[in-house]
């Protein structure tokens, strides 16, 4: 009967060698992570001596392993999820927002159910049940367990830890219906005049509006930028020389967690970057910007603190809820000027250009999220079915 065949990473029977001057060689046979098998030894004063010089080798040999072999069919999912989330530092290809909500997401949202399983114990049928119990409460919530659940599962089947995911076989999520909500031109009126208003008040404690919350959406309605690149925009991003006058979105700020806040040298991604022709509002609302600025270098932020750090998204959010919630007016963010800008070029262009003014590669995507419906059907189609089927005699007595 043939001898077993050594698995990837293990090692055979350790022999033992009585060499000149009493010493002693302890050696074995290892198979490499590329299938060959070699020869490993070690000398010592003593054989136990020899031992341990050989296993100390091979634990380094055994360091150069591409996977971690200590996760197995039956280790704890929470020791999958630590594994997952040491792979994603390792690549090092998301932006740190993105790796603290795929951690956040999996501690809040798969945690709490799985933890005392282990990966073998966790089939289609398990997560099948938890995301179903997910989108009870909210699609979205539903939505980013199985993100993280397919990652996580996928780097375990990648690395033979399991056969197959899971997740490839679970129910499919259903997106409730819902149709974007944009601003007509007269709420967009009313907005401007609640923070005119409101940057013209004087109060009788803390600084006074200096501003910028009226710039910033000024900036968002004729760029359709999101509120973090319209933040990162730079002098040295502006042209404000030329007919029209253009801006380059080519960065976003970002707030880390133990990092801070500070401007990170692409938008959402590198395909994100364009030029943008501005609308003479847009350019007129970011000469006055300009024109109070006491730092004239390319690189200055356009829209910062009074101590001269970028602003925060949330701040900003939060200001603009509050001006307009004083005035009456909930329920606008941001993302609304996003929507409202796409909904009018659609309408008065084209799909396509709104989909470029937005960034996106897939015109899909700013349908499905950013356009809102035009319910209203072109009265052209009476005109055409007049020239086709009316008669000569309609309306006579």
């Amino acid at each position: 009967m043939s001898r077993p065949r050594i698995p990837v990473g293990g090692y055979g029977e350790i022999a033992f060698i009585q060499r000149a001057k009493g010493k002693v060689e302890a050696r074995t046979r290892f198979r490499d992570w590329d299938g060959q098998t070699r020869l490993v030894q070690a000398t010592a004063t003593s054989r136990p001596a020899a031992e341990v010089e050989l296993k100390r080798r091979l634990a380094e040999r055994n360091a150069f392993q591409p996977v971690d072999t200590t996760l197995a069919p039956d280790s704890p999912f929470p020791a999958l999820v630590e594994y997952w989330l040491a792979d994603l530092d390792l690549e090092a290809r998301i932006a740190p927002a993105t790796r603290f909500n795929y951690e956040r997401d999996m501690n809040r949202l798969v945690l709490p159910a799985f933890r005392g399983y282990a990966l073998r114990e966790i089939g289609v049928a398990r997560c099948d049940a938890l995301l179903k119990e997910l989108g009870k409460q909210s699609y979205a919530r539903s939505k980013r367990a199985k993100t993280v659940l397919r990652l996580a599962f996928g780097l375990a089947v990648r690395h033979e830890v399991i056969h197959r995911n899971p997740i490839d076989g679970v129910a499919r999520l259903h997106k409730p219906k819902r149709t974007p909500t944009a601003l007509t031109a007269t709420e967009v009126n009313a907005i401007r005049a609640v923070i005119k208003a409101w940057e013209q008040s004087r109060g009788t404690s803390g600084p006074n509006p200096d501003g910028q919350v009226g710039q910033i959406v000024e900036v968002m309605l004729g760029t359709s930028a999101r509120i973090g690149e319209v933040l990162a925009i730079s002098r040295g991003d502006l042209d404000l020389t030329t007919t029209p006058a253009t801006l380059r979105i080519c960065g976003t700020v970002i707030s880390e967690r133990g990092v801070g806040t500070y401007r990170q040298e692409h938008p959402k991604t590198d395909r994100f970057n364009r030029v943008i022709a501005l609308p003479s509002f847009t350019a007129e609302a970011l000469r006055r910007r300009l024109a109070i600025m006491a730092d004239h270098s390319l690189d200055a932020l356009v829209f910062r603190s009074r101590e001269g750090t970028p602003l925060t998204t949330a701040n900003v959010r939060r200001q603009l809820r509050k001006v307009l919630g004083d005035a009456g007016i909930d329920g606008v963010s941001p993302h609304m000027f996003r929507r409202t800008v796409a909904t009018v070029i659609n309408e008065q262009a084209s799909l396509n250009l709104a989909s470029e003014l937005l960034g996106h590669t897939d015109p899909k995507v700013t349908i499905e999220h950013y356009i809102r419906r035009n319910e209203q059907v072109n009265p052209l189609t009476a005109e055409l079915l007049d020239a086709a089927f009316a008669q000569d005699d309609v309306g006579k007595p």
